[in-house]
């Protein structure tokens, strides 16, 4: 069995932040700075109990069910790629679960930051082809902007918010579906990207204790990124006996133009075969991946049979790379 992606969803919230109204905001920083570093314009900022991650989640999920003509109670496993859940505890698949009314449904979280996604689909591939389930609703959302430090400039403009969902149906046509994965760590470089209060070993100390926010280390995470990206491209690649020339769509995280077109350079794939849309949302985390995939499909640049090669890399140290014969 294989599976397959029988449907995409997405959900975003309703303000958006271009640079110039962060910099109206009080962040020192200015549009040509941004755009010059990292390649974004605007991004997404939600607001309010309905713009939550459970909120954007259940959305996308919503969404992804109705194109696949999938009824809530054929689910079998719910699988949320976020580290910005509504609670601490529990997960927030269960409360996806619970609001498009999966009653037949397991649940749970995926924490592996910005290649969350990543890792939920081959978590969610490996369950479908070993036959423990049949159909799979595969998320990712997060709302960092409310994890950031609006005093640190080079962290606050970076992200966004959103989700994205795909739903995952088993097949018998081997030639479909998610043909390879490849997930990787190194925990040893997780004091250059992460939260570090806030969790039980440190309890965040109050709204001004600057370790309750995301911290990042730009110049370490990047000489990372524009490694990991074309190491976990090139193996899953290898695994599946193809090269870079057989993909017809590279889909990477959408963290830094930079980034991406560094990673593209470097496996040989030109940039016309790459899909972008930082420039519009910037870093949405684990919604990254699938809020590219959904809108790469609509703008027809996925078709039946199509080779697509997703990446993501973030907080871990992790990354990891899909194949997917679309």
């Amino acid at each position: 069995m294989k599976a397959v992606i029988a449907g995409l969803g997405h959900a975003l919230p309703e303000r958006v932040a271009t640079n110039d109204d962060l910099a109206s905001m009080g962040v020192d920083t200015t549009d040509e700075w941004i755009i010059q570093r990292t390649g974004i314009r605007e991004r997404r900022l939600s607001q309010g109990d309905n713009e939550t991650v459970c909120a954007l989640a259940t959305r996308a999920a919503q969404e992804a069910l109705a194109e696949a003509q999938v009824a809530p109670d054929e689910i079998d496993l719910i699988v949320l790629a976020t580290i910005s859940g509504d609670f601490v505890w529990p997960a927030s698949a269960c409360q996806v679960q619970d609001r498009i009314g999966a009653k037949n449904s397991g649940a749970f979280d995926v924490s592996a930051a910005c290649a969350g996604f990543v890792h939920a689909l081959d978590i969610s591939a490996a369950m479908i082809e070993s036959g423990r389930a049949k159909t799979i609703l595969t998320i990712g959302a997060d709302t960092l902007s409310r994890q950031v430090n609006w005093k640190d400039r080079t962290t606050c403009i970076l992200f966004g918010d959103g989700a994205g969902a795909a739903l995952l149906r088993a097949s018998e046509d081997n030639s479909r579906g998610i043909m390879q994965s490849v997930l990787r760590a190194d925990g040893s470089g997780a004091p250059n990207l992460l939260i570090a209060h806030g969790g039980s070993r440190h309890p965040k100390d109050g709204p001004e204790d600057e370790a309750g926010y995301i911290y990042q280390n730009g110049r370490e995470v990047y000489k990372f990124a524009i490694t990991a990206m074309p190491d976990a491209c090139s193996k899953v690649l290898e695994k599946a006996g193809l090269t870079s020339d057989d993909v017809k769509l590279f889909v990477p995280h959408q963290a830094n133009i930079r980034i991406i077109e560094a990673a593209a350079e470097r496996l040989n794939i030109p940039m016309s075969r790459v899909f972008t849309n930082v420039h519009k949302y910037g870093n949405t985390s684990g919604a990254s991946v699938p809020l590219a995939l959904y809108e790469a499909q609509r703008a027809g640049r996925i078709q039946t049979g199509d080779l697509v090669l997703t990446v993501g890399f973030g907080g871990g140290l992790v990354w990891g790379a899909n194949l997917i014969r679309w």
